[in-house]
């Protein structure tokens, strides 16, 4: 058993996937008639014509905008790292923080170049740092200090996982209501790729060989290892049902915060830029609670994590970059910003044959 329901969280949930809607056609089919009129070959701008009619579909107009984009960093602890799983020890979770406060961490600088707002949110540090106040703060959203081993029983409760995910709405709404336009994923947790296989596994039904890769690093004997803990994940917990008891069950706290990060932005109108494997996790998740949170995503990158084709698969989605990158912490995601940037500006400012007077009508590339 996970315990009872935290009634106010999970209201807050409930009401933020009532208020999940399609996308809106219209202005998704206007972008694309327009971009179809630039000057150029017919769709010779390839993937970015895709992302513009996405985007102003997901903002429900024809001009969409990426002028104040964030990511949100979640970070917290599992209770599953104490078994090996990762090529470091817990405690280089409390201490990154440290990295994203002062914007040293990679996503920190990548944030940075990209003109992108950084948000860190602490939801379960089992050590956090008395951080100097740095470029970036560090919110204060513990839920508990970190989450209980997976392989020994529930990761957390069933209301420790709605506050986690009312969290990551609360989230998402404060940085809406604030006039960010585009959300980004990221997160920090030593072993949380271990429980970002076991959920993918029991969520799309998988085997965990084929969703569990190295993560920080690990091969040989310790990834063999990780990938017999998710198996052994799956079968001490093969009597959940549902997203939430799987949730619960299995991890983390920065995975269901990140769920409602996603959730948050999809019920606002806001893209969602996922990053790698983790954070994609907590992607299905939210697709599980609601799927049509699934129209407001769009996939940064493509991660060599086995998994992460897994889900990016399942959710119907494509990579913006192919980069081999793996680190996490939303890096992909603020190097994607970017390529958004330049597709909404082409959609905005480049010439049309109608300008010229010329007819639109020619063949594609």
């Amino acid at each position: 058993m996970t315990g009872p329901s935290d009634p106010e969280a999970l209201a807050v949930v409930e009401r933020t996937v009532a208020a999940v809607r399609p996308v809106d056609a219209e202005a998704a089919a206007a972008a694309a008639g327009a971009m179809d009129g630039k000057v150029k070959p017919l769709r010779s701008l390839g993937e970015l014509e895709r992302l513009a009619a996405r985007l102003a579909g997901i903002q429900g107009t024809a001009q969409p905008h990426v002028d104040r984009p964030a990511i949100v960093v979640c970070a917290a602890d599992h209770g599953i790292a104490r078994s090996g799983v990762s090529a470091y020890p817990q405690e280089v979770t409390g201490l990154m923080l440290q990295g994203f406060a002062a914007g040293t961490a990679a996503v920190g600088v990548l944030a940075r170049q990209a003109g992108v707002r950084l948000v860190v949110a602490d939801l379960g540090v089992v050590d956090p740092p008395a951080t100097a106040p740095g470029e970036n703060e560090v919110l204060d959203r513990r839920v508990r200090a970190g989450t209980a081993s997976s392989l020994d029983g529930p990761a957390m409760s069933l209301a420790e996982a709605q506050r986690a995910v009312a969290h990551g709405i609360a989230l998402a709404d404060d940085l809406v209501d604030d006039g960010v336009d585009l959300v980004g994923l990221g997160e920090m947790g030593i072993g949380n790729t271990t429980t970002a296989s076991a959920l993918t596994a029991a969520l799309l039904g998988r085997d965990p060989a084929r969703v569990t890769g190295p993560g920080t690093g690990v091969s040989g004997d310790v990834l063999a290892a990780k990938v017999r803990a998710v198996d052994a994940v799956l079968r001490r917990h093969e009597g959940a049902e549902g997203t939430w008891a799987v949730l619960a069950r299995m991890g983390g706290l920065e995975v269901a915060a990140l769920a409602g990060v996603a959730l948050g932005a999809a019920a606002r109108r806001v893209p969602v830029l996922l990053d790698g494997f983790i954070s994609t996790a907590g992607a299905v998740v939210a697709s599980r609670l609601a799927p049509r949170s699934v129209d407001a995503m769009v996939a940064a990158h493509l991660s060599p994590e086995p998994g992460h084709a897994v889900q990016l698969e399942e959710l119907g989605l494509e990579p913006v970059l192919r980069l081999g990158m793996r680190l996490g912490e939303g890096t992909g995601a603020a190097l994607a910003v970017p390529v958004l940037r330049s597709t909404v500006a082409l959609l905005r400012e480049m010439g049309s044959f109608a300008d010229l007077g010329l007819p639109q009508d020619r063949p594609t590339v």
